[in-house]
């Protein structure tokens, strides 16, 4: 996966309004932050928003497709991230609208705590 900088740049002014993005690095992509709460992965420059089950309805009326990857031996696996619909990239309301369904849904998932070491 790549990541495209402006892509970045323009989630982050674009949202700077509601919040502090912050990115990390994830395998080749990058995982996105809302003031700490995960809302987006970005990968061969696309963007694509967390999605759960309280709104996989939302994204499915849009027609945003779930992320999938190649796992080897002709396996796919998929994570619940939506395919940004395509007026995100040229519209600052649409991309903070759907942003915040994408940080709604990282809000709503359970936080997975470490395991301590023996």
């Amino acid at each position: 996966m790549a990541v495209d900088p402006g892509l970045l740049a323009w989630v982050e002014e674009t949202l700077a309004p509601v919040g502090n993005m912050t990115k990390r690095a994830m395998m080749g992509g990058a995982t996105l932050y809302l003031d700490g709460t995960i809302f987006a992965i970005v990968g061969d420059d696309l963007l694509w928003f967390k999605a759960d089950a309280e709104s996989d309805a939302t994204w499915d009326a849009a027609g945003c497709v779930r992320f999938t990857y190649e796992m080897g031996e002709g396996r796919t696996g998929s994570m619940n991230y939506r395919r940004a619909p395509d007026d995100v990239y040229d519209d600052a309301d649409a991309l903070r609208e759907w942003a915040m369904l994408g940080v709604a849904a990282g809000a709503r998932a359970p936080v997975k705590r470490k395991k301590p070491k023996n």
